[in-house]
């Protein structure tokens, strides 16, 4: 099974992706599966899951929260195998956490040496988060995605990859690949480093169509 454990659809606002454009283009690209990880929200959880449903597709509910100290964003964290929208608002990275795991959930650091927005005090949080992403195609260089799997294998948490992607053409470039055909043991075999990671990087004129999306949203709002 091949899933891209980084996915975001327009809810994200800087996404040009509706839900069903995300699991049309991962089955074009031959994927089993997406996690879908829009920024701290879960609009997209209820088409995504009716439309899984008739592609015979595998979603892993997820979103990707700011972590913010001293109301300074200091990185994302990547939850996944949640079954309700958390609120970041007033709580700190590790009520955060722990409200992930209170639904049954994991807690990824995403994209750790992110070109623009690097993680920061990774050592403060390497004890309560469950693994990393070492390969992100689209926020990392090739530098970053080094650092991060140098990380992961220095703290002996278990990884993930992802695209990352906010484009069509993006989903796909990096995913994991895990021998099941159950959405319940996908958890257990990341968690276990049970897993093998694939990705490259996605070239970064596909990163113009973020700032176009937010500009749609805009117009939409007023």
């Amino acid at each position: 099974m091949k899933i891209d454990m980084h996915c975001h659809s327009y809810y994200s606002r800087d996404s040009i992706c509706s839900p069903k454009f995300l699991i049309d283009s991962a089955i074009k690209k031959g994927l089993n599966g997406i996690a879908i990880t829009d920024h701290n929200n879960t609009k997209a959880w209820k088409e995504l899951i009716e439309y899984s449903k008739e592609n015979n597709f595998f979603i892993i509910l997820g979103e990707e929260i700011k972590i913010k100290e001293n109301n300074k964003i200091i990185g994302e964290i990547l939850a996944y195998f949640i079954n309700k929208k958390i609120n970041p608002k007033g709580k700190t990275g590790k009520e955060i956490i722990d409200e992930i795991h209170s639904q049954g959930g994991i807690a990824i650091i995403a994209h750790p040496y992110h070109r623009k927005k690097p993680f920061m005090g990774i050592e403060k949080y390497k004890d309560i988060v469950d693994g990393i992403e070492i390969f992100n195609s689209r926020s990392q260089t090739k530098k970053g995605n080094r650092l991060s799997f140098l990380l992961a294998k220095k703290t002996s948490l278990p990884f993930i990859a992802g695209s990352d992607a906010h484009t069509p053409w993006e989903i796909g470039k990096a995913y994991i690949e895990i021998n099941t055909n159950n959405l319940d043991e996908i958890k257990n075999k990341i968690l276990n480093k049970k897993i093998k990671v694939t990705g490259k990087q996605s070239p970064f004129i596909f990163q113009i169509f973020s700032p176009i999306a937010k500009i749609i949203y805009w117009f939409k709002s007023l």
